[in-house]
């Protein structure tokens, strides 16, 4: 997604921010790890994933891969899920993005 991200912004995007069921330090870690610039959050407790209903059917303790795309009234205009492990393509965020 860093690869990306110069792009999503460009595209209109006012920020990407990633969520990890990791801990704070192993996300604050895999951040400077992969020289992430976007915001990279903990939800360590899960709150988030179980809000947005992302629970990894395998491991309930992690995300399935998920993007949101949350318009400037707050409202999701764009949700990608996926049921495996692919992530989501920097150019369908920036395709979503410019059809808003």
């Amino acid at each position: 997604m860093q690869d990306g991200y110069e792009g999503i912004k460009a595209a209109g995007a006012n920020e990407l921010i990633a969520i990890s069921s990791d801990s704070q330090q192993g996300t604050a870690s895999t951040r400077q790890n992969w020289s992430i610039s976007y915001l990279l959050l903990s939800d360590e407790d899960i709150q988030a994933i179980s809000g947005y209903n992302v629970k990894s059917t395998g491991n309930p303790f992690i995300a399935r891969p998920a993007t949101y795309i949350v318009d400037e009234n707050g409202r999701i205009a764009e949700r990608f899920l996926d049921g495996v492990y692919s992530r989501t393509d920097s150019d369908d965020i920036i395709t979503a993005l410019n059809g808003l």
